[in-house]
């Protein structure tokens, strides 16, 4: 919300010495975030005076028109001469009042005018545009055309309001009271202690039966509708520039004086209107749910198919506008401009002031993708109470501007509602802020912000109708603290209990992330959401589970509007990015939760606010939502050892996806067990299937080894890309928390190797386990470092499998016997579990 200074002392006596920043850091101590104040005119220097056009030659020549004119500048030049002037816009004649800068003046963006000569003849100044002075655009993209009235000589600084301090507010979700400059203002008397003039407390006629008909077919999407009639507009009427300037200043941009009458109330009161051509309105007007598939073309000239949870405004042909969004076109305000193309200029019209739902406008508002600065506010929360006063605003400016008549006529309909009140301790705002601020300033501060407040120890506060974010006590308390000041809140270092730590699953996912950082992998954290075309695009079967996703109700995206059964789409996205911009050699890790729904759908309860919600209360909680478990994902892309003078680099393959498994297995402490496996965006050639043993049982945990040629080439990946995902819930389940500190014998190693013979489809890690189980506990480690295949050496569908032993005793120096004997049992175990023979 911008807040011009100018506008704001209109209604708060601010002494004169105050500043924007002044003013801004008022502001920011009571809550507001104030992001900037923009200095209006700060380089600005004249003089700048208007002029009035009395001669106008056209220089031919020249490859774009231009103009040799002379400019009655009255006494500015101090010779009383006309001016002669260069110029080559086209929107103004003679007899027109312009804005003329004389040399000697420097314009915005410290633009210096002097006398200079161009296209032939000696330009004593310009004529100026409104960009040309950082006004902003006025819609002409032109010259600046004055009304005829305005004096000859003005200074034009002053009459064009150029100078000023603009305050630039975020104002926050919650407060949509701030979205206006009556808002702004009453936070302003707040802060200064002084009485604010509210320019809402104007003489309003009630209701009649001469108003123009209106009926609400859902008062719970309009509460409140107020309508008002002016007739006779003249149709040369035009926007004073004050109004059109602080227009400017907001950020609006002024369109004809109808619009720019209700677009000036809306920013000064918080009210959206909206004005239709009466003409144009046939019948009563109404306001219902859209009739699915009705369509509206709205002002921006854009046809809208309607939903049914659309409110919308009616008469008796349809739709006529999206209500607390955009008005419809068939309706639309035409103007003295397109009286000039041969329309009639609007004379007569219907003025809305209406009180909208916050939710139903917010719907409709993205449903439509049309945000506008009327959906901003009923989004934000609007004021019931402002609709009739904002109406009357509306009346009283276009009878002032544009020799309007009022008609008698006052609509106003409204639904039965009682105001909103709230009990609370006198002492909870102390108890919040651990300060002791007394009842006296508790009742004093909430009657500041427009609260009525009655009791004693306990307060029955009944909240104004401008302030619907206050809704319990905590809010109230609020109030107390921010008008108190966050800055002169104490602070305490808070004092952490005994005997809490992280939790294991907290452990294991930091000793997996240091893990996967130390073999290289940098952490990529990305979206949850996912798209369901990417189960396609990964080649998931039509039957795997992992295309079962948990849907949501307001997405971020409509192009993934469900959150991921998997980590490798948010990854392998990321991937693709990162090498499209240049870094080939990729490896990427992640770990994060996946959601899978239940079978069983349940409706979460409201937790209780009042107190700790009970253990069944939790667990009722989290029996209603998804099953979540923590998964760790890797990719990889390019090299993954660098080559250099130390020798040859080389690719990451399939072997690294497996090994990262493997690292995060030992994090974990768990026996992960590896094999051949085939599943969805692997290459099923070089997939291996992760495993762990629960209760005697396999488990498959996960996947790793290079993606499918036909993945990589669908979502654009690069050449050999390989990943890995496992479920790290499952490792923990199975894994040993205790940490275990390694042995360290004082006595040497024996290491025996052993070549086996076996059929090419046994897995080596069957052969490994056999080979493990069978050495007993004098095997401090195995290894795999060769495998051999030639058939005719070892026959056709066979292969050689070389592990290196080592074998150590705690408590001796093994014998060569001892570990021979060890080996030999191995060898005979793998014999009888994989009919693996000793290759001579």
């Amino acid at each position: 919300m911008r807040v011009p200074l100018s506008w704001l002392r209109e209604y708060v006596d601010l002494p004169a010495t105050e500043t924007g920043r002044d003013v801004q850091a008022k502001l920011i101590s009571a809550g507001l975030e104030v992001e900037t104040v923009e200095h209006l005119g700060a380089d600005l220097k004249g003089p700048l005076v208007v002029g009035q056009v009395l001669t106008i030659e056209e220089l031919e020549g020249f490859k774009k028109p231009i103009r040799f004119c002379t400019v009655n500048v009255g006494q500015a030049n101090g010779t009383g001469e006309p001016q002669e002037i260069v110029c080559g816009a086209r929107n103004f004649a003679v007899g027109d009042k312009v804005v003329v800068v004389l040399p000697g003046a420097t314009l915005p963006g410290g633009f210096s005018i002097s006398a200079r000569k161009t296209y032939g003849k000696t330009s004593h100044g310009m004529i100026c545009s409104s960009d040309e002075l950082g006004m902003g655009d006025d819609g002409t993209h032109g010259i600046i055309v004055l009304p005829p009235e305005t004096e000859v000589g003005k200074d034009a600084i002053e009459l064009l309001e150029l100078v000023d301090e603009v305050l630039d507010i975020a104002v926050t979700a919650n407060r949509g009271d701030c979205l206006s400059i009556r808002g702004v203002a009453r936070e302003t008397a707040i802060a200064y202690g002084l009485p604010l003039r509210d320019p809402a407390l104007l003489d309003v006629p009630g209701p009649n039966a001469y108003g123009y008909p209106v009926k609400i077919a859902d008062p719970t999407g309009c509460d409140r509708f107020t309508a008002r009639t002016v007739t006779g507009l003249s149709a040369e009427a035009r926007s004073p520039i004050w109004l059109q300037r602080r227009l400017q200043k907001v950020g609006m941009r002024p369109i004809s004086l109808a619009v720019d009458v209700t677009n000036y109330v809306m920013m000064e009161l918080g009210q959206p209107l909206h004005a239709y051509d009466r003409s144009l309105v046939q019948g009563t007007i109404g306001v219902r749910r859209a009739q699915e598939g009705e369509k509206i073309v709205t002002l921006d000239g854009t046809e809208r198919k309607l939903h049914a949870e659309d409110l919308v405004i009616t008469d008796d042909r349809g739709p006529i506008g999206l209500a607390g969004v955009m008005g419809g076109a068939n309706t639309e305000i035409a103007d003295h401009d397109a009286a000039e193309n041969g329309g009639n200029a609007t004379s007569d019209v219907v003025i809305e002031a209406a009180h909208f739902d916050q939710v139903s406008i917010a719907r409709t508002a993205r449903r439509h993708k049309l945000s506008s600065e009327a959906s901003r506010r009923f989004e934000r929360g609007v004021d019931p109470q402002a609709a009739a006063a904002a109406a009357q605003r509306t009346v009283d400016l276009l009878v002032l501007l544009a020799g309007g008549t009022a008609e008698a006529g006052v609509t106003e309909i409204s639904a039965p509602s009682a105001p909103h009140t709230i009990s609370v301790p006198a002492d909870h705002p102390d108890k919040v802020a651990g300060v002791e601020y007394g009842r006296e300033t508790v009742v004093r501060r909430l009657q500041e912000v427009g609260c009525d407040v009655y009791g004693q120890d306990e307060l029955i506060v009944t909240v104004p109708s401008w302030r619907p974010d206050l809704d319990d006590i905590n809010d109230l308390a609020e109030e107390v603290i921010r008008l108190e000041g966050y800055e002169n809140l104490p602070s305490t270092l808070p004092r952490p209990p005994a005997g809490r730590g992280l939790t294991s699953r907290q452990r294991l996912h930091r000793r997996v992330g240091r893990a996967l950082a130390g073999a290289g992998y940098v952490e990529a954290l990305n979206y949850p959401f996912v798209g369901e075309q990417v189960f396609d695009q990964l080649g998931l079967d039509a039957d795997d589970p992992a295309r079962r996703v948990v849907r949501l109700v307001n997405p971020l995206s409509d192009e993934e509007p469900a959150l991921r059964t998997s980590l490798l789409p948010g990854l392998l996205a990321a991937l693709r990015r990162n090498d499209g911009r240049g870094a080939h050699d990729l490896a990427l890790f992640e770990t994060g939760l996946v959601f899978h729904p239940r079978d069983e759908q349940r409706v979460a309860a409201d937790l209780p606010v009042d107190r700790r919600p009970s253990e069944d209360d939790l667990a009722a909680l989290s029996a209603a939502l998804p099953d979540q478990p923590r998964h760790v994902a890797v990719v990889l892309a390019g090299a993954r050892e660098q080559a250099g003078w130390w020798g040859k680099g080389r690719p990451a393959d399939w072997a690294d996806a497996v090994e990262s498994a493997r690292t995060v297995a030992r994090e974990a402490r768990a026996e992960l067990g590896v094999r051949k496996g085939q599943y969805g965006p692997w290459h099923p050639g070089r997939c291996a299937e992760l495993f762990v043993t629960v209760d005697g049982e396999e488990r498959v945990v996960g996947h790793a080894g290079e993606l499918h040629p036909r993945v990589l080439k669908t979502l654009g990946l690069p050449a050999r890309t390989c990943a890995m995902e496992l479920d790290l819930d499952a490792l923990e389940r199975v894994g040993d928390d205790i940490p275990q500190a390694p042995g360290i014998s004082t006595f040497p190693v024996a290491t025996q190797d052993v070549a086996l013979v076996v059929d090419a489809f046994v897995p080596a890690s069957e052969v490994e386990a056999a080979l493990r189980e069978g050495a007993g506990e004098l095997l401090e480690s195995i290894r795999l470092f060769d495998v051999y295949d030639n058939a005719e050496q070892l026959g056709e569908g066979r292969k050689s499998l070389a592990y290196a032993l080592r074998f150590r005793a705690k408590d001796r120096t093994l014998t060569v016997d001892e570990a021979s004997a060890a080996r030999d049992a191995a060898v005979a175990l793998a014999g009888e579990r994989v009919g693996a023979v000793l290759r001579s």
